[in-house]
């Protein structure tokens, strides 16, 4: 992948990520990989995009005014950065980004955030569907403890890697933080 012409889609880094009311997760070095991610980005001056969610439900802690929709204070956009708020996991649907993507010529996509099976994998497919060169950074996305359909709990390490599995070389190419970082 051609980095220097890759935008960087941070998703979903809000306040609301670190309340104590989440279920346990995974890969605690994953917000300081994705500022690494986000400071070699913004040294080359390449496209940025920071996605948020802003929930529709007024009791979620995702509603806007609440301080979990917040940006944490480390992946708050810059003036020039572009932002997508988004109601549902998939940062595509009903947002523009795709329009914008196309409008700057960009078709190379490099995405981290949370939580890798629900908003991560969900735009991930998106973009891989809609044509894009698609690269997940494994270990710059985190997932939380979830009980599959069957009933039993699983890790979130398990989440994890099981969204990455769905991805990798169907919708995107899964990658460590150092590789993407090398290109």
């Amino acid at each position: 992948m051609d980095q220097q012409h890759a935008a960087l889609i941070v998703i979903d880094m809000q306040q609301g990520m670190r309340f104590d009311t989440l279920p346990p997760r995974n890969n605690p070095d994953a917000e300081a990989r994705i500022a690494r991610l986000l400071g070699a980005w913004r040294a080359r001056g390449q496209p940025v995009v920071l996605v948020r969610h802003i929930s529709r439900s007024p009791a979620s802690v995702f509603a806007p005014g609440q301080p979990g929709a917040l940006f944490q204070e480390r992946f708050l956009p810059l003036a020039h950065e572009h932002v997508v708020d988004k109601n549902v996991p998939d940062a595509f649907v009903n947002t523009g980004l795709e329009r914008w993507l196309h409008a700057r010529g960009l078709r190379h996509v490099v995405i981290a955030g949370v939580s890798t099976n629900n908003s991560v994998e969900a735009s991930a497919r998106t973009a891989g569907n809609l044509g894009f060169d698609v690269t997940v950074v494994a270990d710059a996305c985190f997932a939380f403890e979830k009980t599959d359909f069957g009933g039993n709990l699983r890790s979130a390490e398990e989440v994890h890697l099981m969204a990455l599995a769905n991805l990798d070389g169907e919708y995107a190419q899964v990658r460590m933080t150092e590789q993407v970082l090398m290109d």
